[in-house]
């Protein structure tokens, strides 16, 4: 990694669709320097793809929280089980095993405090292997980098 690669990285996380010649421009390299380097970036796994940035709202999504997990039981098999059951949840847009006091935070993104509820009640609380269920409601984010 170079200060070239760093500008690279930089504009690319701000705009994925922009276009070599765009980028090699901003960067102050050739458009074929700059295709090989982007290129050399993705084979090393250091870009591992690119995304699309969706407004929420417009999908329908007004509905935001952050909910902490802990399990009865610290075993292998009791995680594997709550990491199937949040796979399979599309309410579930991020799934992190943590430290602390409990196990996992989960980023939830429903229409309305109702489907929360569905999902709180008929997904979560029917996982033998949850114990204890904390929700952060998101009221603003004046502040979100992820892409």
């Amino acid at each position: 990694m170079d200060a070239i690669n760093d500008r690279i990285l930089h504009e690319l996380s701000r705009n994925g669709r922009i276009s070599n010649l765009d980028l090699a421009e901003r960067v102050g390299l050739s458009p074929s320097a700059c295709l090989r380097r982007v290129q050399e970036l993705e084979r090393r796994g250091v870009i591992a793809g690119y995304r699309a940035v969706l407004d929420r709202g417009a999908l329908g999504v007004g509905f935001v929280a952050y909910v902490t997990v802990g399990l009865n039981a610290h075993t292998k098999a009791a995680q594997e089980a709550f990491e199937r059951a949040m796979a399979r949840a599309p309410e579930v847009v991020e799934c992190h095993n943590i430290t602390g006091a409990v196990e996992y935070l989960l980023r939830v993104e429903v229409a309305d405090l109702p489907a929360y509820k569905r999902f709180h009640t008929d997904v979560l609380g029917t996982l033998p292997q949850v114990n204890a269920i904390t929700s952060y409601v998101v009221m603003g984010s004046p502040k979100d980098a992820r892409a």
